[in-house]
């Protein structure tokens, strides 16, 4: 399927490895130009020798977004389109697991501000342009214990829960639905990414257990009996970029396997 964005123009956060990487490399086979972000430069810098094998420009930029001054090198980089880019996929690495009561108020400050601040300040700069010129997607990746809280990722929940609900308003607002502008949430569970691995790890750590155990162990508690890989959540980002995905906007859509047990 042709999805009809070859020679627009990308915004993606984290996409040095993990899903942002996913989400630019399916954006990128599909002909559409990234700008990628991240704070490590040469990880940044390999993803995008590799991106460039697809054909299309790739520019790096390693700075840390969720500060003016990173958001301004992006806006600046040469070459790139300024604030006019027709795609927008935001990616925060989660915040730390814990315990609520250790949290003290720059905590939550910090976990507010990369996980809904930003994507709110990137939306702001970017979504009049797109409805300006009549095509806008934005994608949040977020997190599926937006779905399902989970107890320890309290930080996650709470920040990831604000944007979901700011979200929720400004998609509907009618100057940017009713020209083609969308804006949506992808809302991965368990992918195969180092961050998962790291979770693994510590767990083996603590229960004494190998990694393996651990990995078999929650692959049992998905319906698919597998971990999601990178590449099939950065096909689905594509597909909410597509021209064919003019209809889908304020919606929250998980990608967990099956995990989430619900019907709503």
């Amino acid at each position: 399927m042709d999805l009809g964005i070859k020679g627009k123009w990308a915004l993606v956060g984290g996409a040095s490895k993990g899903l942002g990487y996913g989400c630019a490399h399916s954006l990128a086979r599909e002909g559409v130009n990234v700008v990628i972000v991240a704070r490590g430069a040469d990880a940044l810098n390999a993803a995008a020798v590799e991106l460039r094998k697809l054909g299309t420009t790739v520019l790096p930029v390693a700075v840390d977004i969720t500060t003016p001054e990173g958001r301004e090198a992006i806006w600046s980089v040469a070459g790139g389109p300024g604030k006019n880019f027709d795609i927008v996929i935001t990616n925060a690495g989660g915040p730390p697991p814990g315990d609520f009561r250790n949290w003290d108020r720059d905590a939550w400050i910090k976990a507010v501000d990369a996980n809904m601040l930003t994507p709110i300040e990137l939306i702001k700069a970017t979504v009049d342009g797109m409805a300006e010129r009549g095509f806008g997607r934005i994608v949040n990746i977020t997190s599926s214990a937006v779905k399902a809280p989970i107890d320890i990722l309290g930080l996650s929940n709470g920040a990831r829960s604000g944007l979901t609900g700011f979200v929720a308003g400004v998609s509907r607002t009618p100057k940017l639905a009713s020209n083609n502008v969308t804006i949506n949430n992808l809302l991965p569970g368990a992918y195969d990414t180092d961050r998962l691995k790291g979770t693994m790890k510590g767990a083996a750590e603590k229960t004494g257990q190998p990694i393996e155990t651990i990995a078999e162990a929650r692959k049992k508690t998905i319906p698919a009996l597998r971990f999601g890989r990178p590449d099939e959540f950065g096909d689905t980002c594509a597909f909410l970029c597509s021209q064919q995905a003019s209809y889908i906007t304020g919606q929250n859509i998980l990608t967990d396997g099956g995990a989430y047990p619900g019907t709503f």
